[in-house]
């Protein structure tokens, strides 16, 4: 007998050494793993903010929600962070998820329909891949950030187009072309779809992002933004325009059919916002820390970017393996990224840089990283 099917592709992640367990975050390591960028899941200010919030609630249902928004779950803060939130990202409008995975689900599997064409970049995140597969729409993957190949899929597409992006690419950190790539949809009159999940925060005046930074805000039909990484809490917000907003309350599954958020998410997004704007120098704390890790590692191994993700390319998922546990061994939290979630050659250490990483740190960290021995 073969074997049920999850025998069967357990028995195959164990054999290539792709099998994973879950482990514990340990406090003791030095953390360049994590996507705190700025360390606010660990500030005592947020949470005091927070819980003032939360104890100035005095009616409505505080622990949860105890229902979708279109039957008990509304209230009126969540509506009001919504609104904060639509300024703040200078959008005319938005949503409030539990996550960015559940609202890039909700965006895409709603907005294409049949007959439509989805055009996405191949390093798309799952959740967007996910929630395309979830529409009714043709789909097509384009090489990672190649316009040039992106435009050969634009001339053939048929119905509405939707072109699926993320600002910056959670694997090798690198950034989207965005202005080239608005310029060229919009002779297609292509709807665009961007995922800031690693940039909210870290991009643009205050946080906000890619989009912000490059005044595309109004070529833009959705933006995703994710709050459980750099803002350090929960939730996501959909940034987009009043009628898409109505859309999604009404055609979105993802939206219609789960319980709404309870009132620690949309207080835990707007006050993490305030703390940011409030504090523009850790940005250039992080920025800086950015650019003296490339600095000291000087070499073809560190993909290029100047984003806060600085993958560490170790080919194989055994080498990549061995190569997190000489540092884990040295005091360092850092992940190996293996195939299949990466192509076959690409395995990778994922180091992620922080606010709060000391020079020191990373002086050890870069010696440590050009000591390893690589075979490619």
């Amino acid at each position: 007998m073969a074997g049920k099917r999850w025998q069967v592709e357990l028995s195959k992640r164990k054999a290539n050494q792709s099998y994973r367990t879950l482990g514990n975050f340990n406090p003791e390591l030095i953390d360049f793993s994590s996507n705190d960028y700025l360390g606010l899941s660990k500030s005592i200010e947020l949470k005091k903010r927070i819980e003032a919030e939360v104890q100035k609630l005095r009616t409505g249902n505080v622990n949860g929600a105890i229902g979708s928004r279109l039957l008990t779950g509304n209230y009126p803060l969540l509506e009001e962070s919504e609104h904060y939130l639509a300024q703040y990202f200078n959008s005319e409008s938005g949503l409030i998820f539990q996550s960015g995975y559940m609202a890039n689900l909700a965006v895409l599997s709603a907005l294409p329909g049949r007959g439509d064409t989805v055009l996405y970049d191949e390093q798309a995140h799952a959740c967007m891949k996910d929630g395309i597969r979830l529409s009714a729409a043709t789909r097509f993957p384009f090489l990672h950030n190649d316009l040039n190949d992106l435009e050969k899929k634009l001339s053939k597409a048929k119905g509405n187009i939707f072109v699926v992006v993320e600002s910056v690419y959670s694997m090798d950190g690198d950034v989207c072309p965005l202005a080239e790539l608005v310029r060229l949809c919009a002779p297609y009159d292509a709807a665009i779809i961007v995922d800031e999940a690693h940039s909210t925060g870290l991009f643009g005046p205050g946080g906000r992002g890619l989009v912000n930074h490059l005044n595309l805000q109004d070529k833009i039909t959705a933006c995703v933004y994710t709050f459980g990484k750099a803002m350090g809490v929960h939730g996501a917000f959909v940034a987009c325009h009043e009628q898409v907003k109505n859309y999604l309350i009404n055609f979105s599954r993802p939206f219609i059919y789960t319980t709404a958020p309870d009132a620690h998410t949309p207080i835990g997004m707007t006050e993490s916002v305030k703390l940011i704007v409030e504090n523009p120098q850790w940005e250039e704390t992080l920025n800086h820390n950015i650019q003296y890790y490339r600095k000291r590692l000087n070499k073809n191994d560190a993909l290029p970017t100047y984003s806060a993700i600085q993958s560490f390319l170790t080919p194989g998922n055994a080498q990549a393996r061995q190569a997190a546990q000489t540092l884990t061994e040295a005091g360092f939290d850092i992940r190996p990224i293996l195939a299949p979630t990466v192509k076959e050659g690409t395995e990778r250490l994922r180091i992620i840089l922080h606010r709060y990483n000391t020079t020191q740190e990373i002086d050890t960290l870069t010696e440590l990283l050009l000591s390893l021995k690589i075979t490619a």
